[in-house]
């Protein structure tokens, strides 16, 4: 019996293992034809009855991965990663990605640092390079509002673009479908085109199938329309007039196609024609003059997984050769999803760069010089998974796809605003109070390029219109004054900031009878007690007064000093007598002719209060009346 026993358990160890084997091998056909959707649910059977290996891991983590479910992509490349630490290169650049969606920020950042150490490509540099990235994503976070749209299923719903007053865009929704026909890569239906009406509000109404002439039972997805509405440029899968194109693996890729609208209707579908059967080419995007088309691809010769190319459209509707958009903006994972601005910014999705998590969404200024260092368009445009295909127009409103957490769906729509920050303020003379109108008030970012400008009303105020979570540089000027300036964040909760402005005169309109120390803000003539010897710190001020007069050759200036009350009225009138020839003597010692000149002390006799003898004051109140005065009595 014990032989026995032993013969049935190796029968059933051999039937369980080859059992396996059969499951695993049926996963991986289903695996290399991107049926993941099935191929997962294989795999997991074997690994729920123990069975371990790395390449099993690497596919389950895979097969999520390339389904954007980073989540249970991370579970798997865990096991992989305890299992076996040391893998292949890439293994360490996905499982960091993976991690980012339960927002793991620091066991990411340490497989990236990992990755960094066995990879010499450019997303282990830019991690190298930008390893404070987060704080520069929280910078650029918070300027817009994103609300999820109501055209929403439980199935894929992405890629919008403007159509007049309306949206269209792509799904994998059942309802209004031309055809019940599902995909085995996702085993959701194919997507077709789907329209809807666009309010002020941006609100949108239930969708409608776009053509049956552009969508087919296959996949339909990220138009692009001229501005007259008249052209369409759109992403299908490699089929056209009834037919499919396979490449040489025998898969069907995807490719651009063009149709016009004639009399309302759609007609004269033709793929574009540097695509190709061997290749993908896909989510179209024009320039605001419609000379360049914008796009993605994986043919050969590029930087990684898809990049970002653009071709020229000449005045008869030919196209050029294709050119990548280069290092700058492509890295070696994916670039995709482009969209150009009425101002010709770029924005693109991108795994590639040190971002919040899955597909992020990125902005690169086009220059004539070529393109600026993308940009993380920070929260909450981007999350930690999936973020792309973003529109908006000129207004900074539009619309982005998403899967992130709180989705419906598979992938989402979102609309947004840009937020709408206010500062504002008043500019005034700095001695006296005095409002100024049409001074001019800019505003500079951190990198000290200006942002905008305006002047100041008939109040003396200003009101200015800027980006959310920016730190700025006002500054005031006018002429005959010295120029102002301010730090400030808009960090406000009530998206205002109030940032008043006071300028100083520094040109002034002197006259007969005008006094120059108030023209100096010099409120005294500084000696020591008791003593009229004129002091260094006098001396600045009465350098001013003298510039003037040698400016002015004709100027006579009579010099006038005052006490306060305290002491004896004869004490007081005798050094003020005194301080003012020491006054005149060391103007006329450094320049001034003494014909110019008088001078005479008044001791207490003007006081400009009511601190008189036994009159109690503060210190502040004879400070007042202790003045010195160059009054001017010719000009």
């Amino acid at each position: 019996m014990k032989t026995i026993y032993i013969i049935l358990s190796i029968i059933g160890f051999s039937f369980s293992v080859w059992s396996q084997n059969a499951q695993i091998a049926e996963a991986d056909k289903k695996y290399n034809k991107y049926s993941y959707v099935d191929a997962i649910e294989i795999y997991e059977k074997v690994a729920e009855k123990g069975y371990e290996s790395p390449e099993l891991f690497q596919k389950l983590g895979n097969a999520y991965y390339f389904n954007s479910n980073l989540l249970t992509a991370a579970k798997w490349y865990g096991k992989l990663f305890e299992l076996n630490p040391e893998q292949e290169p890439e293994y360490y650049f996905r499982y960091a990605q993976a991690l980012k969606a339960s927002e793991e920020y620091e066991k990411s950042d340490a497989y990236m640092a990992k990755f960094y150490e066995k990879s010499p490509d450019s997303r282990a540099k830019l991690y190298a390079e930008n390893k404070d990235y987060l704080k520069d994503i929280e910078i650029h976070s918070g300027k817009f509002t994103v609300t999820p749209t109501d055209i929403n299923s439980e199935f894929s719903d992405f890629g919008t673009a403007f159509f007049g007053d309306k949206i269209v865009y792509s799904s994998s929704r059942k309802e209004g479908a031309l055809y019940k026909k599902i995909n085995p890569w996702t085993e959701q239906n194919y997507r077709d085109l789907y329209v809807v009406e666009k309010d002020n509000a941006y609100k949108l109404s239930s969708p409608v199938n776009f053509s049956n002439v552009i969508n087919t039972k296959y996949n339909e997805s990220t138009p692009v329309f001229s501005k007259d509405g008249k052209t369409i440029y759109f992403t299908r899968n490699n089929f056209n007039s009834g037919k499919k194109g396979k490449a040489d693996d025998k898969s069907t890729l995807i490719k651009i196609y063009k149709a016009n609208l004639i009399d309302g209707v759609w007609t004269n579908v033709k793929e574009l024609p540097f695509c190709s059967d061997d290749y993908s080419t896909a989510h179209p995007a024009l320039s605001f003059d419609e000379k360049t088309l914008y796009f993605v691809s994986d043919m050969p010769g590029g930087f990684g997984s898809s990049d970002l190319y653009k071709v020229n459209i000449d005045g008869n509707g030919n196209f050029g050769k294709p050119e990548n958009l280069g290092k700058t903006i492509n890295t070696e994972s994916k670039e995709t999803f482009p969209f150009l601005d009425d101002d010709n910014n770029l924005y693109f999705a991108s795994d590639g760069y040190p971002g919040l998590g899955g597909l992020d969404i990125y902005k690169a200024k086009i220059t004539a010089l070529g393109y600026e260092k993308p940009m993380n368009m920070g929260k909450p445009i981007n999350s930690p998974l999936d973020d792309f295909c973003i529109i908006m127009d000129k207004e900074h409103k539009g619309y982005l796809s998403s899967n992130r957490i709180g989705s419906v769906g598979y992938d989402d729509i979102y609309s947004f605003t840009k937020c709408n920050y206010t500062v504002e303020g008043f500019i005034t003379d700095l001695k006296t109070g005095e409002i100024l109108i049409d001074a001019t008030v800019e505003i500079f970012d951190e990198n000290n390029k200006k942002v905008t400008e305006t002047k100041s009303n008939a109040l003396g105020k200003y009101s200015l219109a800027i980006e959310c979570r920016e730190n700025y540089t006002i500054r005031a000027s006018k002429k005959d004054y010295e120029s102002a300036e301010k730090m400030f964040a808009t960090e406000n909760t009530d998206n205002l900031s109030i940032v008043n402005l006071a300028l100083d005169r520094n040109v002034f309109l002197v006259e007969t009878g005008t006094d120059l120390a108030k023209v100096f803000d010099i409120s005294l003539i500084y000696f020591d007690l008791d003593k009229w010897n004129i002091r260094p710190d006098a001396a600045k001020d009465l350098e001013k007064i003298i510039a003037v007069m040698k400016q002015n050759p004709d100027m006579k200036v009579d010099i006038r000093s005052h006490t306060d009350s305290r002491q004896t009225h004869k004490y007081n009138e005798t050094l003020s007598n005194r301080r003012a020839k020491a006054t005149m003597d060391f103007m006329i010692k450094n320049g001034i002719d003494k014909s110019r000149l008088t001078a005479k002390g008044y001791g207490e006799t003007e006081l400009v209060n009511e601190c008189k003898d036994k009159v109690p004051c503060s210190e502040a109140q004879h400070q007042k009346n202790r003045r010195s005065e160059f009054i001017i009595l010719k000009m």
